[in-house]
């Protein structure tokens, strides 16, 4: 297990690039499970999850070859299917949520689909019946062996339908429009996620060949076709890693420039941050941020508390919400916190706490968290990173915390942020890290 020692107190200084989006790029991976053509995919990001979908689709058969360090051809042409049986794949599937994804593709090219049920971050309830009820509707047999936690689907050739999804489910959608382009006839999905990652995808797919219109809406239309070809595709900037660098320039106190965010695909994210009192400034395609002693945070026109909470996109997104909630320790004001989405995610502010944050947990959902306006500077101290947005939002905190802070457990931070000891050393961070 590694650790995160961090001397914080240091104003940072510089310029910072955006990875890859890992929430499109695991979209995007299962994708190519689609057709037996080459696909390039550019600005991958090197991330645990990432590399760990990448080694499930090479042991699946998948060709798969890196011609730079965020750069592969994928070509899925010699499937091994019995694979999807193994001991191996039901012990390295359960690793990853986003292994859940494979199985729209599996099942509409090769009528069979089964996955162990997945890992990913322990934030409460993460059920799957939006993904499976979507592929019943298309034609599908479920079955489920609940000794061995194992789901599995089957159909000769999914038939099209028109369904209304009980959640906007981000991965739901993915994984049912992957299964909808192979089947025969039309699919409309209506309730359906519309995300910049989830409109990547589509795009990608009709690149591809494929027949989807509504993208960008939440009522997808799907009119199936026999075959896929190759196609290349570049990911889009993580915006959770945007946010999560605002963040740490508004808590350090520090200038910092963010490169080639892809603005138009940021939503309300800049929106809310200047909520809180922090400046950004739009120069080209890059996010300036000033240095600011102090951030104040606005009220509601008739003067009540701001309140900050997430939703399906275009609302505000939950990956976020723990970032808001640290920078909302050292404003100046006060904000209430819902979390609606996820029961466990507000937890880790028992360690915000501890180090001095004038934080009141509510209910699982919700936190009232009193700014500081930097008059009291949060105190070092050790703790664990829980998943990985809490995990960043702790380590945003000891940056800003005077003393050296431990922070244990950081292969979950690791799963979604590359090189962030060296990208942020690059910035005058005093950060190192401990194997």
């Amino acid at each position: 297990m590694a650790t995160f020692k961090v001397e914080g107190g240091h104003e940072l200084k510089g310029e910072i690039t955006p990875q890859g989006a890992k929430n499109e790029v695991l979209q995007i991976l299962c994708a190519v499970l689609l057709t037996p053509e080459k696909v390039t995919i550019s600005n991958i990001p090197n991330i645990i999850d990432v590399n760990k979908l990448i080694s499930i689709l090479g042991d699946m058969g998948v060709k798969v070859n890196q011609l730079d360090a965020h750069t592969y051809t994928f070509q899925a042409d010699e499937i091994n299917i019995d694979y999807l049986s193994s001991e191996a794949f039901k012990e390295d599937g359960k690793k990853l949520r986003g292994s859940i994804m494979i199985v729209g593709p599996l099942l509409a090219r090769f009528g069979k689909g089964y996955i162990p049920k997945p890992g990913g971050d322990k934030i409460g309830r993460r059920r799957l019946d939006t993904h499976f009820e979507g592929f019943i509707n298309l034609g599908a047999k479920f079955r489920y062996n609940k000794e061995e936690h194992f789901y599995g689907v089957e159909c000769d050739r999914l038939q099209g339908a028109d369904m209304l999804l009980d959640e906007a489910s981000v991965t739901g959608t993915a994984n049912i429009v992957m299964a909808a382009v192979l089947a025969e006839g039309v699919t409309t999905v209506y309730n359906a996620a519309c995300e910049p990652y989830l409109q990547q995808l589509c795009k990608m797919l009709n690149r591809m060949g494929a027949k989807i219109s509504g993208v960008g809406s939440n009522l997808l239309t799907i009119e199936g076709v026999d075959s896929l070809g190759g196609t290349e595709h570049r990911v889009l900037p993580d915006m959770i890693e945007i946010g999560s660098w605002i963040g740490m320039a508004a808590m350090t106190r520090s200038e910092l420039t963010i490169k080639d965010v892809s603005w138009k695909d940021l939503g309300q994210i800049p929106r809310v941050f200047r909520k809180l009192g922090i400046q950004l400034e739009k120069r080209g395609d890059d996010i300036f941020i000033p240095k600011q002693d102090s951030y104040e945070i606005e009220n509601y026109i008739d003067g009540s508390l701001l309140t900050v909470a997430d939703a399906p996109w275009p609302g505000f997104t939950p990956d976020l919400l723990s970032i808001v909630l640290v920078i909302a320790t050292q404003a100046k004001g006060t904000v209430l916190i819902h979390q609606k989405m996820f029961e466990s995610r507000l937890f880790f502010v028992d360690k915000l706490i501890d180090m001095g944050a004038k934080v009141i947990l509510c209910d699982p959902h919700r936190a009232t968290v009193v700014g500081m306006d930097h008059e009291h500077s949060l105190k070092a101290t050790t703790m664990t990173s829980p998943d990985i947005r809490a995990g960043v939002s702790l380590l945003i905190a000891a940056l800003s915390a005077k003393g050296i802070s431990t922070i244990h457990n950081v292969e979950q931070i690791d799963r979604g942020y590359q090189n962030i000891v060296e990208r942020l050393q690059a910035v005058g961070a005093k950060i190192e890290r401990i194997d």
